[in-house]
């Protein structure tokens, strides 16, 4: 299983990234850590290229990382999707009926417990479950909620991204450009 078509998807950290985003084969990618007043003209430019970025809107500077931060974007910025681990974001995301993504971070048992708390009551497109190198959470997670699950957090060789995807991921998010030439290389042979 792929997010359309993408085992990989490109989280973007700076501009240097964001342009091999623009010259790469992937259609969606992740803007991570990034002005607000940067950020239309970021996305317009994906658009320009026929690219559909979702934005972590906890990392994003200069806005509050609440619902009404969450609605200026989906109105005025228009993204592909929102990822946040904050449920009043991915509520409002679901509103606007664009992706809505619960970001996970699995430190214990009782981490575990209250995130599902939040999943069962927002039911978001997409979990990001972080970190993305234990393959048993993420199977656990699928299996608990049902929902399609991302994987991210310490991705850093191609074993860590099959094994993310073999124990149920649909697709790694991942800022290591190296790892992005791997699976967009296998993307075109597919082709």
């Amino acid at each position: 299983m792929s997010f359309h078509n993408q085992q990989i998807l490109p989280a973007i950290r700076n501009m240097k990234q964001f342009d091999a985003f623009l010259e790469s084969l992937f259609l969606y990618g992740v803007i991570l850590d990034i002005h607000l007043g940067q950020l239309k003209g970021v996305v317009n430019e994906a658009k320009k290229h026929g690219k559909h970025l979702m934005i972590h809107v906890d990392l994003i500077h200069g806005i509050k990382h609440d619902e009404y931060g969450a609605e200026f974007i989906c109105q005025d910025i228009r993204p592909a999707g929102i990822i946040s681990t904050r449920s009043a974001v991915i509520a409002k995301a679901k509103q606007k009926k664009i992706y809505a993504i619960q970001r996970l971070f699995l430190l214990d048992t009782s981490a575990v417990e209250k995130s599902m708390e939040f999943v069962g009551k927002h039911k978001p497109d997409f979990i990001e479950v972080l970190p993305g190198i234990v393959p048993t959470l993420i199977r656990e997670i699928k299996e608990m909620t049902g929902i399609p699950i991302f994987a991210g957090g310490f991705i850093r060789t191609e074993q860590d991204v099959e094994n993310a995807l073999q124990a149920g991921a649909t697709a790694v998010t991942t800022s290591d450009t190296d790892l992005w030439a791997k699976y967009e290389h296998s993307m075109t042979k597919k082709d």
